[in-house]
């Protein structure tokens, strides 16, 4: 089987797939994802606040060692 062919079956099964589906679709909890995604960005603003004057630090050391 050459790989055209190989790419031309694999086409075909996905559209298959895609226009009959075997069982419906699960969207997911909604309300879920939400909030997990307001906690890893409150997450990331209170590592931000902690370590933020260091990683500042950090990131000056680093810049004023590299010569123009």
């Amino acid at each position: 089987m050459t790989t055209a062919q190989r790419l031309t079956l694999l086409l075909l099964a996905t559209g298959a797939v895609l226009l009959h589906p075997t069982e419906e679709r699960e969207r997911g909890d909604v309300p879920g994802w939400v909030m997990i995604t307001l906690m890893s960005a409150v997450l990331v603003a209170a590592l931000l606040a902690i370590a933020g004057p260091a990683l500042e630090g950090l990131f000056n050391q680093a810049i004023d060692q590299v010569s123009p």
